[in-house]
């Protein structure tokens, strides 16, 4: 079970990079801080007492759900607000062919203000990054995902392997030149 200050220690050593995935995933330091507020405290409060070997594990999972529940509420208040919006100016104008699709403008920067041909060049190129991915031997894909897709530095990487940290940065270093390496060959420039 962790001690108040090891919750303490632990929490101040992750703000830094939670703080830096959350505000990567939103784009708004402000959301950013509010997301890694909350999952500081759900952890505190509802897993306060695991042992310390398993909350940097729970705080990644908190923090994942936490920055997907934000996007669900932007996704339902934006919904809300571009309805109501319309609504108003549809009894200013009394325009009987009104239609929301019509008057919807997409936030710049999010994926609903891409062109369809941008959003399947992308949904293209995630797939075959994945592809890729998923050819590269087991130890590269593992230590690859764990470093760069859940954030985790080197010394957790190596723990929940159960290798050194050099075997660590060997797997990613060998991962990310296959990557690059085939997906220049597909086009994809990195």
């Amino acid at each position: 079970m962790a001690t108040d200050k090891e919750l303490n220690d632990f929490l101040e050593s992750v703000e830094r990079r939670a703080f830096k995935q959350a505000a990567y995933a939103v784009r708004k330091d402000e959301a950013a801080l509010d997301i890694v507020q909350d999952a500081m405290i759900k952890l505190a409060e509802k897993y306060g007492d695991k042992p310390m070997a398993e909350l940097p594990m729970l705080f990644q999972r908190i923090l994942q759900n936490t920055i997907l529940d934000y996007f669900r509420r932007e996704k339902v208040r934006n919904t809300w607000v571009s309805l109501f919006g319309n609504l108003g100016r549809r009894g200013e104008d009394d325009d009987e062919d009104f239609d929301i699709l019509n008057s919807y403008e997409a936030e710049e920067g999010t994926a609903a203000a891409e062109s369809s041909a941008d959003q399947v060049e992308r949904a293209e190129t995630l797939r075959l990054i994945d592809e890729e991915i998923q050819k590269l031997p087991a130890r590269q894909r593992e230590a690859f995902l764990m470093r760069y897709w859940q954030d985790m530095d080197v010394a957790e990487t190596a723990q929940a392997m159960g290798c050194s940290e050099g075997s660590v940065k060997t797997h990613c270093s060998r991962a990310t030149h296959s990557l690059q390496k085939a997906l220049e060959a597909k086009g994809i420039k990195l």
